[in-house]
């Protein structure tokens, strides 16, 4: 059964193109470093609803999408692109986990779902979602154990990035109107996901290893220099990533081939945490500040306490999600106390900083401790 749902569209569904350059000047609002990949990413998006004028227009030349693949470790913004990206635009914005999906028949979630997921954010409009954006994180959790084709299922593996194929290439997909796992009589609608934008993203650990290893072997006869493995600093290997690393890796050629625009996103140093915590849009510090700011509490954290939240973080090895967890900890105390006590402002010293080390960090920390108390 099918269900008709034009009486929820609009009769047309237009999407303002900002140019890349705005693009990359609103990606600097809320995104700190990361300048190659907010390059990558304005173009490709300026491109995708380009080509979505031009489906309109008469036209000898047939342009294909261009999905985006996120290459880059954890906590470094892969997310906070995808999400940037659909606020400028205005369209609607889903995201999924690559872990919970499986091949269709299985436990778990069908692909289906995301779409579902999609059609929800846009109001039940199909023609509204078909123009939005997905974003499919943790996308290196699903790789094939072997470069060979598999010749068993593989239900959380390579299934999964075989069911994922025509998805992101673009094709009419039947989905429940209730949502939830298909069965015989169930009524569906359908959507064409050939103008949706694919933004897929992964930490690939162990994905550096294998580029090493390339470049290492460029190094040997002929091709020196620049990308000889040892003049490649660890922080910056993804920005030499190539396709045939991903097929090492586990992603199946298939995949690869629809995923044309690849971003690397570099890993995070200290002086990134600190703008991370007070320069952007919705900087954690500033978010902080305007909550005890309602109840009229001025927030002042100094910057030798800023460096050392950076520190902790850098040291934790999960990117800029320490951040929150640190500052929300340090914080807990004041933001309990200070609306009973009539206080007019709280500052953080570096001092409050060590003593959130001393009782919440495991025994790794004494030695960045040791070192901070020395240079008091």
């Amino acid at each position: 059964m099918s269900l008709d749902h034009d009486d929820h569209a609009p009769e047309s569904v237009s999407i303002p193109i900002p140019k890349p350059s705005e693009i990359h000047a609103f990606f600097e609002q809320y995104i700190i470093g990361q300048a190659y990949a907010k390059k990558v990413i304005a173009v490709a998006v300026y491109n995708h609803y380009k080509r979505l004028v031009a489906l309109d227009a008469v036209s000898d030349v047939e342009i294909q999408k261009s999905n985006v693949l996120l290459v880059g470790p954890t906590g470094t913004g892969k997310t906070l692109f995808a999400q940037s990206l659909a606020k400028l635009l205005g369209v609607p914005f889903a995201i999924a986990d690559a872990t919970t999906l499986t091949e269709s028949g299985y436990v778990g979630e069908d692909v289906e779902t995301v779409l579902f997921r999609l059609y929800q954010t846009a109001d039940e409009s199909v023609e509204l979602a078909e123009k939005g954006i997905i974003y499919i994180d943790e996308i290196d959790k699903i790789t094939r154990k072997s470069e060979n084709a598999s010749i068993t299922r593989d239900v959380s593996g390579e299934g999964v990035q075989q069911a994922l194929l025509k998805m992101l290439e673009g094709t009419l997909v039947n989905i429940p109107a209730r949502g939830g796992r298909k069965h015989p009589g169930q009524a569906f609608f359908t959507m064409n996901t050939a103008n949706i934008l694919f933004i897929v993203g992964g930490a690939f650990h162990g994905l550096e290893s294998i580029i090493q290893a390339r470049l290492n072997q460029q190094s040997i006869g002929f091709k020196t220099g620049d990308l000889a493995g040892d003049t490649v600093p660890e922080y910056a290997l993804f920005d030499h990533v190539q396709q045939e690393d991903l097929l090492k890796f586990g992603i199946i050629p298939e995949l690869i081939g629809r995923l044309p625009v690849i971003a690397p996103l570099q890993h995070l140093d200290e002086a990134a945490f600190i703008q991370i915590l007070t320069q952007p849009k919705n900087a954690i510090i500033k978010q902080y500040a305007a909550l005890l700011a309602m109840d009229g509490i001025h927030l002042t954290i100094e910057d030798a306490a800023l460096a050392l939240i950076a520190k902790i973080a850098k040291k934790r090895k999960v990117g800029a999600r320490a951040l929150r967890t640190i500052v929300e900890t340090i914080l807990l105390d004041p933001m309990f106390n200070a609306p009973d006590n009539a206080i007019e402002s709280v500052t953080i010293t570096k001092a409050d900083v060590l003593a959130y080390l001393e009782t919440n960090t495991a025994a790794d920390f004494q030695r960045l401790i040791n070192d901070e108390l020395a240079t008091q």
